[in-house]
């Protein structure tokens, strides 16, 4: 069991974006997610990074919880 815990920046490398603090509040601030619209089928993705996504939150992954973040963070 992983007790370590994933933050942003991680999930940005692994999604293959500029993780620096700043590069996240930008994406953030640039990517609005409606409510009808699921993180995974989000049209800002790569396939790669939406198959991640998807992965992460139907395995329950270690990633799940920082995704349900971004999720979360995308809906503002």
């Amino acid at each position: 069991m992983n007790t370590s815990t994933i933050a942003m920046p991680q999930l940005f490398e692994q999604l293959g974006l500029e993780s620096s603090n700043l590069a996240i509040a930008r994406f953030i601030k640039h990517h609005h997610l409606p409510d009808d619209i699921k993180l995974q089928a989000a049209d800002f993705w790569t396939q790669s990074q939406r198959q991640f996504i998807k992965d992460s939150l139907q395995q329950d992954s270690d990633w799940c919880e920082i995704v349900d973040q971004l999720d979360a963070l995308l809906r503002h």
